[in-house]
């Protein structure tokens, strides 16, 4: 794949290849992420007859001041790596699903001999099997422990082998685990469990009844009446939800089913998952910033973005509208799936009729959506009113920045910036300071160090905002350190110091160097609660992932050929040492950047 970054390109100058393009603004921003089959030919279509452009791309023209390509050899390349730049980048002026980054699967750690149920955040390529995604963290737990409760898998960590006998867990004495610790089932045996668990997972309950139909017949032969019972009890559980489906089609196919509705800049996009003909499960995804933007190109765009993170591509695809770049879309997933791929949009008969439903799903989740929107804006404008009343705020405060500071006796010292608009966390405008050291625990100073480096940027910047309030945890020192530091850069922001009593909740607000209570005054407190305890997360979320760093530093710094890359990567995959210690070779070496001797030099410095 060959790279070639230019700036303030002109159209003419981009070659005739395909490649995915990366906009930018004058603050070097990314603000937009595209594919074309011919580069010359797509930049171009930008800038001439600007009038024929749909106003969300009026005002991404309006804001481009460089233009960056990467060449591709072929535009299905150029396809998967626009898919996996915007995952990445999620630029501003691209459709993206609210909140995708966060979206849960379920993930089945194959690359173990006696595999387990996890819920994972990202798809990795280290020997698992994902499920997903799902919509909601709380939904993937409920999933995996009703799937460990019914199949009794085991839920620990720990190596099992020969050489790694342990005592059996509280799990297996309350009948939840099958012990494999303790030699209580087989290898083979527990990975046929974990078989028919990603049939359930794959929405093949057809084929799994079938399956432990024969094996409760088996166990019943081999006089074994207690495997026969519990697999009987496992049939009933699986025949009870069988029967729960509705059956929408007598197509075997496997289908999804994509229809949205909008309403002014938000849409909601329903999925109808339909296997064997019934109707398993129906998620439903918010795209917003969507105005001006065509039904077509809402479509396209949701396709791409949702089968670049999902687990399973179905046979066929039934959508409610047609898309563009079908042909290179449809070659794209058959890639994925590894056989036929199917992109419809039915006219008439049952398929036409199930795309119905789901599109009158979606106007009825969008109401609702769209009524829920509305009375959060109204609760989150009356807390910003209250707080502007009870501190007699200059200006309303739109924009709330909150300043924390974590440390452990003054070692390892860090700050936290979080921000709050209209009332509502924007996650995107967060910053985590590494404060400088040497000095001991001197909150004053640090806070100072990190209000000077965050506004510094601000003066000469008219791009860049600021906020109408700034609050600090602490009390009058604080306040008046962050005072000194703003008068000192020539900036005039109002300052809060946000005071905590002995049980460590918020208590009241400094201004002007008196406390002013916010008892009576429940809107303005729970805001000002929820900023506080979200700045402390926030840096206590930092704080803690260095000192992991630091372990995993001092841990590795013996082993030959583990440098600094190589530690990050572990920790980044792994999350903390402990688990580092658990790994075997295999998911040592899936690690990026690890080789199998490096992976291999790991797992016996831990299991000397």
């Amino acid at each position: 794949m060959a790279v070639d970054r230019e700036k303030n390109v002109a159209p003419g100058g981009f070659p005739d290849q395909p490649g995915v393009y990366i906009m930018k603004d004058d603050r070097d921003r990314i603000i937009y992420i595209g594919k074309a089959k011919n580069l010359k030919k797509r930049i171009k279509q930008y800038f001439r007859n600007k009038d024929n452009l749909d106003v969300k791309t009026q005002v991404l023209v309006s804001q481009i001041a460089n233009i960056e390509y990467i060449v591709t050899e072929t535009e299905l390349e150029a396809l998967i790596l626009e898919c996996s730049l915007i995952k990445k980048h999620r630029p501003r002026y691209n459709i993206l699903l609210k909140d995708d980054k966060n979206f849960p699967y379920i993930r089945v750690t194959m690359e173990e001999d006696y595999p387990r149920l996890t819920l994972a955040r990202k798809m990795k390529r280290d020997g698992s099997s994902y499920f997903g995604p799902y919509r909601s963290s709380y939904y993937v737990k409920q999933t995996i422990d009703a799937i460990n409760r019914l199949f009794k898998v085991r839920t620990c960590s720990k190596k099992i082998g020969p050489r790694n006998r342990d005592r059996a867990c509280l799990n297996y004495h309350i009948g939840r685990c099958m012990a494999p610790c303790q030699g209580g089932v087989g290898r083979e045996e527990y990975r046929g469990i974990i078989r028919q668990i990603c049939l359930f997972l794959s929405h093949r309950l057809g084929e799994l009844i079938s399956m432990l139909e024969k094996e409760m017949e088996q166990a019943s032969r081999n006089l074994d009446f207690e495997k026969a019972a519990r697999i009987r009890d496992q049939i009933e559980a699986f025949k009870a939800m069988a029967e729960k489906q509705i059956v929408v089609t007598t197509s075997r196919t496997d289908q999804d089913v994509l229809a949205f509705a909008r309403s002014g800049n938000s849409a909601c996009m329903q999925v109808f998952f339909i296997r064997d003909g019934k109707l398993l499960e129906r998620e439903h995804y918010f795209l917003e910033d969507i105005e001006g933007v065509s039904d077509r190109r809402l479509m396209t765009e949701f396709v791409k973005r949702f089968y670049s993170a999902t687990a399973f591509i179905p046979r066929e695809i039934l959508l409610g509208c047609d898309i563009d770049e079908k042909d290179i879309i449809r070659q794209w997933l058959r890639g994925k799936k590894g056989g036929a791929v199917d992109l419809k949009v039915p006219q008439r008969g049952d398929k036409k009729q199930i795309v119905e439903m789901a599109k009158e799903n979606a106007v009825q989740l969008l109401d609702n959506f769209s009524e829920k929107m509305k009375r959060e804006r109204e609760e989150a404008y009356g807390a910003l009113e209250e707080l502007y009343n009870v501190l007699a705020l200059d200006e309303f405060p739109f924009r709330i920045e909150a300043f924390d500071i974590s440390n452990i006796q003054g070692v390892q010292q860090v700050g936290s910036m979080v921000v709050f608009e209209e009332g509502r966390p924007k996650k995107n405008d967060y910053r985590r300071y590494k404060l400088k050291e040497g000095f001991g625990p001197d909150d004053y100073r640090s806070m100072r160090e990190m209000v000077e480096r965050r506004y510094k940027k601000c003066i000469g910047n008219d791009g860049e905002e600021l906020p109408q309030l700034v609050l600090v945890d602490g009390g009058r020192g604080q306040v008046s350190a962050v005072e000194q530091a703003l008068r000192e850069l020539g900036l005039d922001l109002t300052v809060c110091g946000m005071v905590k009593d002995d049980r460590h909740r918020t208590r009241g607000i400094i201004r002007n160097g008196s406390e002013i209570s916010l008892e009576g005054y429940k809107k303005a407190y729970r805001l000002v609660a929820s900023i506080q305890e979200e700045a402390h997360r926030f840096a206590v979320s930092y704080h803690r992932s260095l000192r992991s760093s630091v372990q995993v530093r001092s841990a590795l710094d013996g082993i030959k050929g583990i440098g600094q890359k190589r530690r990050k990567a572990l920790l980044q995959h792994f999350g903390d040492i402990n688990k580092i210690k658990e790994a075997n070779v295999e998911q040592l070496a899936a690690v990026e950047g690890m080789n199998r001797a490096a992976a291999q030099r790991v797992y016996e410095f831990f299991n000397k």
